[in-house]
């Protein structure tokens, strides 16, 4: 059912770089509360656009690897699926988000729990920490990878399907983000949770396993195009970001927009003709070193709040975040990005060892 790789294939890439660039929006939505200059306050928006792509890279690239190492499952496979990752992403995520609330309670976002009925909604919604929001949509996915089987059984490897699925997929996206800004500007604003916001990312994932050889052939070969359309949506977006004029409010770059959703499948298409480029070259180093770092992602993500709160304050010295607010984003970046990917290393090398023990413990 399941196939072992051993290599980093696309979806390994566009963890790594999410998971790496998605450490960056809260830094810089920390960084701005320190009031900085209105030029630098530019700098800051232009930054956080251009790792806008967090979300989609990561919905894309669960689904291309999964689909990849499971191109025969069906529903037969979904009891053993979930158990597997019910070990390795539910259990996590239920851990960090009980740390954030029980130990970093001034991380909550819209509002603050203050008894069980909304501790408990807290913990499900995604407002326990900044990021967690990402973690109650991306879920959402692993819970219907069967349907995402499914589809992937469906189109097989017809491009009439494949092509009618793409359009259909597209257009019916575009009339969600209409829908969306309709929703949202009434106060539907838990709608980004939703895995629907993001769907188009994980069908295409799908759609890039089952006619990998065309898909790869034509990023490979247009390149150059696809950083083309990325250029010219970053453009788009901080365009769009300083019209509102200042301060720079982050909440004015939503996902859900045509130059944010043209940006996140450009940076998608270039990540992947890197990932193509280093399989190539036959350039195994690189591609053991994303593959490995891949599958310490997620756990990485779900703690880099913790380690960036611990940063911040640490760092917070003397005159350092008033006087230099881009090298105070370069060191709590940095510094949480190593912090997070060491923790998820250790965390995960310490369980293994716990369990190894409990395995030889003779029982009584």
């Amino acid at each position: 059912m399941k196939i072992e790789i051993k290599h980093a294939d696309i979806g390994d890439y566009l963890k790594v770089f999410a998971c790496t660039a998605v450490m960056l929006q809260p830094t810089i939505a920390l960084v701005l509360t320190t009031h900085p200059q209105p030029h630098t306050q530019m700098i800051l928006g232009i930054f956080y656009n251009l790792v806008k792509y967090t979300a989609p890279a990561f919905i894309f690239g669960i689904l291309y690897t999964t689909t990849r190492t499971h191109l025969t499952a069906t529903w037969a496979d979904y009891p053993t699926y979930m158990r597997g990752t019910w070990h390795g992403l539910f259990i996590p995520s239920i851990w960090w988000t009980t740390i954030y609330l029980v130990v970093m309670p001034w991380v909550q976002q819209v509002n603050h729990y203050h008894d069980v009925g909304s501790f408990l909604w807290h913990f499900v919604n995604g407002n326990a920490a900044p990021h967690l929001w990402y973690n109650t949509m991306m879920l959402q996915f692993i819970i219907l990878m069967p349907f995402f089987w499914l589809l992937a059984r469906f189109v097989d490897s017809n491009p009439r399907r494949g092509w009618s699925v793409a359009l259909i997929t597209l257009i019916g996206y575009l009339l969600w983000l209409v829908a969306y800004s309709r929703l949202v500007a009434h106060g539907w604003y838990l709608l980004d949770r939703l895995f629907v916001s993001f769907v188009i990312y994980g069908i295409f994932g799908v759609l890039a396993v089952k006619f990998a050889p065309a898909v790869n052939h034509y990023l490979k070969r247009l390149w150059p195009v696809s950083l083309l359309v990325l250029i010219g949506a970053f453009v788009w977006t901080n365009w769009e970001l300083h019209s509102f004029g200042f301060p720079v409010f982050l909440a004015n770059a939503p996902y859900y927009k045509p130059s944010m959703t043209l940006y996140a499948l450009a940076v998608i298409a270039c990540v992947s003709a890197l990932c193509l480029y280093n399989t190539l070259r036959n350039n195994e180093r690189t591609l053991r070193v994303f593959h490995y770092l891949a599958n310490y992602a997620y756990k990485a993500y779900l703690s880099n709040i913790f380690w960036l709160q611990i940063v911040w304050h640490l760092s917070d010295r003397g005159t350092l975040h008033q006087a230099h607010p881009l090298l105070t984003l370069l060191l709590c970046w940095v510094s949480t990005w190593i912090l997070s990917f060491m923790s998820a290393v250790g965390i995960n090398t310490l369980w293994t060892k716990v369990k190894n023990l409990r395995t030889l413990t003779p029982a009584n």
